[in-house]
């Protein structure tokens, strides 16, 4: 069997409504019994419903958080943060507020909006955090990574704007289909930067990793890894990027990865 199995959260492990079905959760306890590492490896911060799924996986482990800017051992507290430019920050929130969109800025532990309004609110409750909107000017700590939020119509507009130095990770969850959530990191940061560094903490060769994704966010881990598996959801550059593919979130695929990791 396989030494660590890395998991996306949105489309992965979380499917539509915001749940996560219960054979999914016991495969995935059943493997962490057998001495299988799980690693969260999420697009989302190390704080709300993401810490919580953290947590659950492995208590004492290391996880991935926003799309690789946070590298987060959820038992110590230790961190392996990638911060964010500070001469690019100025520059997006001038151009969130000129256009009218929402860009989010975020620490290892808390995080700002630019636009509180509809699409702030229901990130905020699909995160799993009571929705009091704070300014970018209010934030307390190191910035780790910025995030687009906007409508999936607007993405290739949003996309296509300068973000020199930077890397963009787009991404969709099942609990919002009508937006399309753009990561902004320091560029170079990535899932598979992050999955490569849990890797090597572990002592666990990539070509002995599973990652488990559905968006284009997860392609770089997706390509770092000896088992990438594409959900039945995903979009087409993660099935590109995929050497193995199963079922829907919603029709339990992850457990269908989760039962191939023990078998390899």
């Amino acid at each position: 069997m396989l030494g660590l199995i890395c998991v996306d959260v949105d489309g992965t492990l979380v499917g539509t409504g915001n749940v996560i079905r219960d054979d999914v959760w016991a495969a995935l306890e059943g493997a962490r019994r057998r001495g299988v590492r799980l690693a969260l490896c999420s697009g989302r911060p190390a704080f709300g419903n993401a810490r919580a799924y953290a947590e659950r996986l492995d208590p004492d482990g290391w996880h991935v958080f926003q799309n690789g800017a946070s590298v987060v051992n959820v038992g110590s507290g230790q961190s392996l943060s990638e911060p964010f430019p500070q001469a690019s920050l100025p520059e997006l929130l001038d151009r969130a507020r000129r256009e009218d969109r929402l860009l989010e800025v975020y620490t290892d532990l808390a995080y700002a909006v630019t636009k509180p309004g509809d699409y702030a609110e229901r990130h905020a409750r699909l995160l799993g955090l009571p929705y009091e909107p704070q300014a970018p000017e209010d934030l307390q700590g190191e910035v780790v990574r910025t995030q687009w939020v906007v409508a999936r119509a607007e993405e290739q507009a949003v996309v296509a704007a300068p973000h020199d130095g930077l890397s963009l990770h787009p991404a969709g969850s099942p609990v919002m289909p009508d937006a399309i959530f753009i990561s902004v990191t320091r560029e170079g940061v990535s899932k598979g930067s992050a999955v490569t560094r849990v890797a090597q903490a572990y002592g666990v060769p990539l070509d002995r990793v599973m990652m488990v994704g559905d968006g284009e966010n997860d392609v770089a881990a997706l390509q770092v890894v000896g088992h990438p598996v594409a959900m039945g959801n995903a979009d087409e550059p993660a099935r590109r990027a995929a050497r193995h593919f199963v079922g829907h979130v919603d029709d339990g695929g992850l457990r269908e990865a989760v039962e191939l990791a023990l078998q390899l």
